[in-house]
């Protein structure tokens, strides 16, 4: 990562910056910081890696905690804290053999250190924790908030090449999808032509979802707002071959070769997310989380279409899209993130006790960005995409 591994001294005022939270950034954090005792522990368990000198910086991304570390030796390892409710032992290591799977393939993702008797993921009382090494690699996103549009349209490019390089790496990894866990980019109820019945059976799969979801109306929200677009994309289900994908694909979970335009990847991080999707719903993902300005209200926000072009135009450069997979991009664009939405609901509600941002996640965030899809701006950029493919194709 670019921003260094600091020298002994005070600690600088950004160590622990505050956490970006729902509407920008919070001081209060969802979790505790590391400590360094904690960090000490950790490490102890893996041979040769030596001691910690010194907490650099402390993430201010939520759902777990996360620490840069120095070492005796000077290099720098990243340590992360996740609760055992959200991830366990079990759940931590499907991540970590994807991420095996995809090194092997020759994508640049980050080295994931294990003990002495070969484990990867750590329990200690109620947290789990993970260690890799310092990835290589500049960070222009370390402080801006998840979800912002790139700050170039050669990075949407470089962004999109790196994913089909992704999605290229992972085809013949078979696992299964992972099983109903909080925080997934999960693809069972939009996959099932029954959304009504593959929805039900994944809530109701789901204790804290279901207690957090509450007196909602849930069902009618969902077949009101989320429906019309489902409908839409069950004739091309049958298209969408399965395949494990990134799930979070946005430009802070990225390291690149330099801050300014003409960046290339240099290291994917953070597969936290991660499941047995497809293809298509990685490009749609990535797409809503990195090219509509999302934080902004709901009369300023923008579209950056000259990134969801140089996207796209990456993506395809080394993997074209069919006609059946450009169709079902814009079929599930406006509702990619419904199972992620309800993860939040869950983890707001249930795992931190925040009443008043589950009220931002159902209502903003699941309802919310799919009712945008269907009103102006939303079905502006629906068209643009329609338009696109046919320009696209009378060019060729």
């Amino acid at each position: 990562m670019s921003f260094p591994l600091e020298p002994d001294g005070p600690l600088s005022r950004d160590v622990a910056p505050p956490q970006f939270g729902v509407d920008g950034e919070q001081a209060e954090r969802d979790w505790p910081l590391i400590t360094h005792d904690e960090v000490a522990a950790v490490l102890a368990r893996i041979d040769g890696v030596g001691e910690p000198v010194r907490l650099t910086w402390h993430s201010p991304r939520q759902f777990a905690a996360a620490v840069l570390v120095r070492m005796a030796d000077g290099r720098g390892l990243f340590v992360k804290r996740h609760h055992a409710s959200l991830r366990d032992v079990a759940g931590l290591e499907e991540e970590h053999r994807f991420i095996a799977h995809l090194r092997e393939r020759g994508m640049p993702v980050v080295d994931v250190l294990a003990d002495r008797h070969g484990a990867t993921a750590f329990a200690s009382g109620e947290w789990t924790y993970e260690v890799h090494v310092l990835a290589p690699g500049v960070d222009p996103y370390r402080g801006v908030m998840s979800w912002q549009p790139f700050t170039h349209a050669s990075h949407a490019y470089a962004a999109g090449r790196a994913l089909a390089e992704l999605h290229r790496a992972s085809a013949g990894y078979d696992a299964p999808a992972r099983p109903v866990r909080t925080l997934l980019s999960s693809f069972r109820v939009l996959s099932s032509a029954d959304l009504a019945g593959a929805l039900e059976r994944w809530v109701d799969a789901q204790p804290l979802l279901v207690r957090a979801l509450g007196s909602r109306d849930w069902r009618g929200d969902v077949a009101d707002a989320i429906g019309p677009f489902h409908a839409r994309l069950v004739p091309l289900l049958p298209t969408l071959t399965p395949l494990w994908t990134h799930g979070d694909w946005h430009a802070s979970n990225l390291l690149w070769t330099e801050a300014g335009p003409g960046a290339q990847v240099r290291t994917v991080l953070d597969f936290g997310l991660s499941d047995r999707t497809c293809a298509v719903m990685d490009v749609a993902l990535a797409i809503e989380r990195n090219t509509v300005d999302w934080m902004a209200p709901a009369d300023a926000r923008r579209v950056e279409y000259d990134q969801i072009d140089a996207l796209l135009d990456g993506y395809e450069s080394l993997e074209p899209l069919s006609d059946d997979a450009y169709a079902a991009l814009v079929a599930l664009l406006p509702i990619v993130h419904t199972e992620f939405a309800l993860s939040e609901v869950a983890y707001f509600g249930c795992i931190i006790d925040a009443p008043a941002i589950v009220d931002i996640a159902y209502d903003g965030y699941l309802i919310g960005h799919a009712r945008w899809f269907g009103e102006r701006d939303g079905r502006q950029l629906l068209d643009w995409l329609v338009q696109r493919r046919r320009g696209k194709q009378r060019i060729t």
